[in-house]
């Protein structure tokens, strides 16, 4: 064999065993189990200052609630007009900021007392919200992430959620956690990191088999609710029609070889 044949037969060797590092998704292990009204059809949660406020949805049953986290047991109700959907919810200085589905409007209540302060429109639909420092963060159920002036509730900016080039449509109830935003993707087990800056994907949290599905009552009982408590950093997760509030430990996940294609 000539040395030029002999490179070349090296570097089809090489092409065959090459690979490249890449991280699976995110697990979780459950630290703790809250029970949960199973009635209520979670469209937001938050956790503020020891304090846990809950959305729920579908019309004529929606309202804004304040929990015990400990024993599942309703504070407070706000009802939400009939004619409204409810959806996302974020807390912003001393109020709570409700969305609503297709009805284009918002209802920013006063976090002690839930007394409607004032309400503001939006375009396009309304799913999940979170915020920054700096922004309300809404979701509407495509790709994109929009970002309101939380005191003139004009958009600022938007963002385009990819997962390797692709967009990550259907994301839901958010939010904001250690500078990344959090979505629930529906009708899915897992939970998206999303880059604010960008809108890529900076990993999963698969949450398969966090409720046994003999648990739940119907198909549209699934996984929408994140809160996070800072002061204590814990997690929580919930889902639509949920008996149950899981605080939860994210375990990353492992680094595994996969192979990679080099052109010749």
């Amino acid at each position: 064999m000539n040395p030029l044949t002999s490179c070349r037969a090296i570097a089809g060797a090489l092409v065959l065993i090459a690979v490249a590092l890449a991280h699976a998704a995110d697990t979780y292990h459950v630290v703790h189990a809250y029970p949960h009204d199973q009635r209520a059809f979670t469209q937001g949660l938050v956790y503020v200052d020891g304090h846990l406020y809950e959305s729920t949805g579908i019309e004529g049953q929606s309202s804004l609630r304040e929990e015990d986290l400990e024993t599942g047991r309703i504070l407070r109700m706000q009802m939400v007009p009939d004619k409204y959907f409810a959806e996302g919810l974020t807390d912003w200085k001393n109020t709570l900021i409700q969305l609503t589905w297709q009805s284009h409007i918002a209802f920013v209540y006063d976090l002690d007392t839930f007394h409607l302060r004032r309400t503001f429109s939006y375009t396009g639909e309304g799913w999940g919200l979170t915020h920054d420092a700096k922004s309300l963060i809404l979701s509407d159920g495509t790709a994109t992430l929009r970002f309101f002036d939380p005191e003139t509730f004009k958009e600022v900016r938007r963002i385009t959620v990819k997962d390797s080039g692709k967009p990550v449509t259907q994301l839901n109830e958010l939010e904001y956690i250690h500078g990344e935003i959090y979505a629930n993707i529906w009708h899915s087990d897992r939970i998206a990191r999303i880059s604010p800056a960008t809108g890529r994907v900076l990993g999963w949290i698969d949450l398969k088999g966090l409720m046994p599905r003999d648990q739940l009552s119907n198909d549209e009982a699934v996984l929408n609710g994140i809160a996070y408590d800072a002061a204590h950093d814990r997690l929580f997760v919930t889902g639509k029609l949920w008996p149950k509030v899981f605080e939860i430990a994210v375990i990353p996940g492992k680094a595994k070889l996969v192979p990679v294609r080099h052109n010749r």
